[in-house]
């Protein structure tokens, strides 16, 4: 079990993001057509993965908006952001913003992401919802970087995502 905080309260996780240099546990997550993507649908390239609570909150959508600028400037990577959202809010969300170069998911249909990847939250007032993370992974779907963001209103730290990204994609 893992911690994290929400507004300066402890609250918990199913677990630990997956290691680094770990193969990425695969996932079947939800799009905005409603049909499914897996991790091998990614497979080739390289893939940051942006774990938000809710799209509905002034630090996901941050996040989200701060990915779709950063994602020009990478070659060979797509960006999922993953919530526990309805795909409907989150096509809507993406709409609304401009955001056209992220792919939202969500766990509409399933909660084994959150559980494989250690991210559900398990009590507190967001139980149920995923903690704000990022996993970074290589072509070949091994873990390369992860945050785990200590407080849940806190953006990730994205220099060290997009350095991760370029790292993979040159030793790759």
């Amino acid at each position: 079990m893992g911690a994290v905080k929400h507004k300066g309260n402890q609250i918990h996780t199913a677990g630990n993001l997956p290691a680094k240099g770990s193969k990425a546990p695969d996932f079947s997550l939800t799009k905005g057509d409603l049909s499914d993507a897996t991790l091998a649908a990614f497979e080739g390239k390289l893939k940051i993965l942006n774990i938000v609570p809710s799209l509905d909150t002034g630090v996901c959508a941050a996040s989200a908006r701060r990915f779709n600028k950063e994602a020009a400037a990478l070659k060979n990577t797509v960006i999922l952001t993953i919530s526990a959202d309805l795909p409907f809010a989150q096509k809507r969300f993406c709409e609304a913003e401009g955001i056209d170069a992220v792919i939202p998911l969500s766990q509409l249909r399933t909660r084994n992401f959150g559980r494989d990847y250690g991210v559900e939250i398990t009590d507190g007032l967001l139980a149920g919802l995923l903690s704000r993370a990022i996993v970074v992974l290589d072509a070949r779907n091994t873990v390369v970087y992860t945050e785990q963001v200590p407080e849940i209103a806190q953006e990730p730290d994205y220099a060290k995502a997009i350095a991760a990204v370029r790292q993979a994609g040159s030793a790759g």
